[in-house]
């Protein structure tokens, strides 16, 4: 498939590179421009793009920004094509996004995202943490193989999502609306928690709505005070033991 990654940076930058090497034809763009990422392009074996050139001719579409940053795209998706799948990979962070109002009063975050493109998104790969899908993925088949929720409400674009986590090393796990993806955002069980597709389940079902953004900030005030003194294995274990 022809794919077109916006975003270059943690979650991007990695999924550009497994895409690609599951023979997927990957462009990768940036707000700042190609020139750029275009050492990191040729690394992760993706041509490094404008944002324009990234949708015009992409069958799926990957946005791998900072949450506020959809306010800008809004003219991006008149290049793209009716038909295309866009999945959204990002989180809600009031420190670093600025408060919204919306989403502060309980509208799914992917929810407000599609509004500010004028786009039908499925969220996917919002629920791992960069160094999970970096080393986390085992071939399909793999015993205890982590899993990763998927949310969307077009059955064909939430097919074309699955199919794509999996080629990235994980299950997915079918976790049903749009509307019902707050369940997957920071704070709940199933966020960051490196779980296998059938305790995933569980979590997801287990989220608590008026619970989730005291978690997130909780855990974001925790994280900053470490100061980077944290392993990636205490992070997923103060996830799961915040929001269990």
């Amino acid at each position: 498939m022809k794919i077109g990654i916006i975003g270059a940076g943690n979650i991007g930058a990695r999924l550009a590179r497994k895409l690609a090497a599951s023979g997927h034809d990957v462009k990768l763009a940036n707000s700042k421009g190609p020139q750029s990422i275009r050492d990191l392009a040729e690394e992760v074996g993706a041509t490094p793009v404008t944002k324009e050139e990234a949708v015009a001719d992409a069958e799926v579409i990957i946005l791998a920004i900072p949450f506020a940053s959809h306010q800008g795209l809004t003219n991006l998706f008149g290049h793209a094509a009716p038909e295309v799948v866009v999945i959204d990979t990002s989180n809600y962070y009031p420190f670093r996004d600025g408060a919204i109002a919306e989403v502060d009063s309980g509208k799914p975050e992917s929810v407000w995202a599609q509004e500010q493109i004028g786009r039908p998104v499925v969220k996917a790969w919002n629920a791992v943490l960069a160094e999970t899908l970096e080393a986390g993925g085992k071939p399909a088949g793999t015993p205890g193989r982590l899993a990763i929720p998927v949310a969307g409400d077009d059955a064909k674009a939430t097919a074309t999502a699955r199919q794509l986590v999996d080629q990235t090393g994980f299950d997915a796990l079918d976790a049903g609306s749009l509307k019902d993806s707050w369940r997957q955002q920071p704070g709940t069980p199933a966020y960051c928690t490196e779980l296998a597709i059938g305790d995933l389940k569980l979590a997801v079902e287990a989220a608590k709505r008026d619970r989730a953004s005291r978690n997130r900030d909780a855990l974001m005030k925790e994280f900053a005070s470490a100061g980077g003194a944290l392993t990636h294995a205490q992070i997923v274990a103060r996830n799961r033991s915040v929001t269990a």
